[in-house]
């Protein structure tokens, strides 16, 4: 799509709205393999104390951080169609919800 001059881009919106959902499906992932293997738990564990947790959200953090500069880039001086973004946000969302969810993982 190319912009008019009425038209501002949402590119970076768009890029930011997906990224975080990104980020969010990254933690639900990483928490269920640092449940599910021992050999990821112990990769995880950045700070002993705190346990495998320190090393999920670092690792999402990162996914969330490199989606962004990505989509970012791609997307800074365009228009995109924020309904199927959205969409794919909110499944990606509830699916990083769902797999921190004890009782879900645990039915895995």
């Amino acid at each position: 799509m190319t912009l008019t001059e009425t038209q501002v881009p949402n590119g970076p919106a768009a890029a930011a709205i997906l990224s975080a959902a990104i980020g969010c499906f990254a933690l639900g992932l990483t928490t269920v393999a640092a449940d599910k293997s021992k050999a990821v738990n112990k990769l995880m564990l950045f700070y002993p104390p705190s346990g495998a947790l320190t090393g999920e959200t670092t690792i999402a953090i990162v996914v969330w951080l490199v989606a962004w500069l990505i989509l970012a880039r791609l997307w800074r001086n365009s228009t995109r169609a924020l309904g199927p973004i959205n969409i794919a946000s909110f499944v990606l969302l509830l699916c990083g919800l769902l797999l921190t969810f004890p009782p879900f993982v645990d039915a895995l």
